[in-house]
């Protein structure tokens, strides 16, 4: 799985490219965690239109991430899903604890 980022003031945007699958999910899940300790965002936005495919260990990435953040004072934004990603989100009630658009 590939990652770009962009930073503005202490905004971190992460552009997630590839299948979020099992195989990715924890190496996924480090190189979040140490982009959220290095950069020390107050607003991380995870854009998902790059995501081809997505199981339920996404889940676990967002969720991880959405505790990172909390612990750090900042929240955390999913964007751009497809549908398939959107499907595994929605069913996972993610809405209801994550500020998607």
């Amino acid at each position: 799985m590939k990652l770009q980022t962009k930073r503005e003031g202490r905004s971190l945007e992460v552009l997630l490219e590839g299948e979020l699958d099992h195989h990715g999910a924890k190496g996924l899940m480090q190189r979040l965690d140490q982009l959220i300790e290095t950069e020390l965002p107050l607003h991380l936005t995870l854009d998902f239109s790059g995501i081809s495919f997505m199981d339920s260990s996404g889940i676990a990435v967002v969720m991880r991430c959405r505790q990172r953040m909390r612990e750090a004072g900042g929240h955390i934004r999913l964007c751009k899903a497809g549908p398939q990603p959107r499907k595994v989100l929605e069913a996972a009630g993610i809405q209801r604890m994550v500020e998607m658009e």
